[in-house]
């Protein structure tokens, strides 16, 4: 990821416009799909579509409701319907990964340069990300060949979130300069998936941009139990555990020291080095 890391570099210091380094580097209108999980009206992906809606053909497909921790799930046992909120905006009975899915599978008349996911009301750092129905929507257009982003806020509540919204913008400025994004019509690029998370600070407070691996968080606080009127027994999930692995190099240090983290994400689970272990256990075993 040697692009992504000079792009780091170049963005310690913030642009003098959001869009000034756009300008000079897209020769032709970008084709964008965005999405989110906390629904087709939060304020985050509000922000970020005004934040890109200059770049070219950029469109909504989100959920009708608030779908946090779906992760990359997909709904294949009830109809979906796709409703109109404006000219630019679709929003979906469904999930994150079902409104990309079907965005990229039918729905759209184009096939997107780029994906982008957020803005997240609330971090997507370390474990987060397995649950993260931000990061799945980002995971399916991915998996479906495209490059994309998600993007976060640390904190809950939407504080600053019109300079994230910037922020983002930098960022996908700055991956065009690097040729990391479609700069010719047509033009395919490997696809690549970041995900992204930003401190809810102000323009001169933050401290940059750092590429980073993911944490780890402590397993989750117990689940919560409450009474119904009827005398029965609710359950709620409990909140996310506190930071475990936080150390130098994480997404929680550098989000906890004013920068940015940038993470780059892969699909595959498969833990390599433990492979011939595994085959050394089981070798010469006969399982009924």
């Amino acid at each position: 990821m040697r692009g992504i890391e000079l792009m780091a570099n170049r963005l310690i210091q913030p642009q003098s416009h959001p869009n000034a380094l756009l300008t000079h580097l897209l020769p032709h209108p970008m084709n964008i799909l965005v999405s989110n999980d906390d629904g087709y009206q939060a304020p985050g992906i509000l922000a970020l579509y005004e934040a890109f809606k200059d770049m070219g053909h950029v469109m909504v497909v989100a959920p009708e409701q608030n779908n946090s921790a779906k992760s990359n799930a997909l709904t294949l046992n009830s109809p979906l319907y796709v409703s109109q909120a404006n000219a630019h905006t679709r929003f979906i009975n469904g999930t994150p990964a079902d409104c990309v899915h079907i965005a990229l599978t039918g729905l759209l008349d184009f096939r997107p340069d780029l994906v982008i996911s957020g803005i997240n009301n609330g971090a997507n750092m370390g474990d987060d990300t397995i649950y993260s129905g931000t990061v799945g929507a980002a995971m399916e257009a991915y998996l479906m060949g495209i490059p994309a982003i998600a993007f976060s806020q640390v904190k809950k509540g939407w504080q600053h979130l019109d300079e994230a919204a910037l922020r983002a913008r930098e960022i996908v400025d700055a991956l065009i300069s690097q040729g990391r994004l479609s700069r010719a019509p047509g033009q395919k690029v490997a696809p690549w998936l970041l995900n992204v998370n930003m401190p809810n600070l102000p323009r001169q407070e933050h401290q940059g941009f750092q590429i980073c691996r993911l944490g780890r968080r402590h397993a989750a606080e117990r689940v919560i139990t409450q009474e119904n009127p009827r005398g029965e027994t609710m359950y709620w999930i409990g909140g996310a555990g506190a930071a475990k692995d936080d150390a130098q190099g994480t997404d929680f240090h550098a989000t906890r020291a004013g920068f940015i983290s940038i993470t780059p994400l892969q699909v595959d689970l498969t833990e390599h080095e433990s492979l011939s272990t595994w085959g050394q256990a089981l070798q010469g075993q006969r399982l009924a």
